[in-house]
């Protein structure tokens, strides 16, 4: 029975996938936005592969990975992906299919580690290149490490820096000197003269030239 405000999982997709993977590899989710399932994480790739290139499903857009660490819960963290339909815009030789988004959830337990010692999933980017940096982003600030991603390393903090910044354990305030061969900040002075070269080069290439032609229908004086 479905709750008031909740968005129903479309009963094809999930004929579709179930019919390719084993009894459990998928279940619905409750969610107030968009269609939601949990999927094994072992079935994830497989899940992934029929919902791009099915017919029927043609989710060939992947949107978004997030994650979610509900430490001290267990399995402590949550991998989201967002995938969506886009119809006539990006259909295969066979048709389009319908347009529509879903939200696929993959629970990742921090007991079961893998590369680098960390919690880990499947990469997606045998499916969609555009996983890469997703997937880097969720490990430089979640710590879940990606089985098969070709270049798995830090996107939005240094190469050494120490920890995971969205961990719910990750210590409030930290102190470090960032690693650079240059200099991270500009001096007040650097700063105007910048900012004055900038304003006199916009100037030069707004003011008309003496040997430019003036415009026909427009009267020099």
């Amino acid at each position: 029975m479905e709750t008031p405000g909740q968005i129903p999982f479309d009963a094809q997709v999930l004929d579709l996938v179930r019919a390719v993977v084993p009894a459990g590899a998928i279940e619905p989710a409750p969610a107030v936005d968009m269609p939601t399932a949990y999927v094994a994480r072992e079935h994830m790739l497989v899940v992934c592969q029929t919902l791009r290139d099915h017919s029927a499903l043609q989710f060939a857009f992947l949107v978004e990975i997030t994650a979610a660490d509900y430490h001290p819960a267990a399995p402590r963290f949550e991998l989201v992906y967002h995938l969506a339909c886009l119809g006539e815009a990006f259909a295969q030789p066979t048709g389009a299919a319908v347009p529509r988004r879903l939200r696929l959830k993959v629970r990742v337990p921090d007991n079961d580690l893998g590369e680098q010692d960390l919690p880990w999933a499947h990469s997606l980017t045998p499916l969609w290149p555009a996983a890469n940096w997703l997937e880097r982003e969720v490990f430089d600030l979640f710590g879940v490490a990606f089985t098969g991603h070709p270049d798995l390393r830090r996107i939005l903090t240094p190469d050494d820096w120490t920890g995971h910044p969205l961990r719910k354990d990750y210590p409030v305030q930290v102190r470090k000197d960032a690693a650079s061969w240059s200099p991270m900040e500009l001096t007040v002075e650097e700063f105007t003269a910048n900012v004055r070269a900038a304003r006199a080069a916009s100037a030069a290439a707004a003011r008309p030239r003496a040997d430019q032609p003036v415009p026909t229908g427009i009267d020099k004086d």
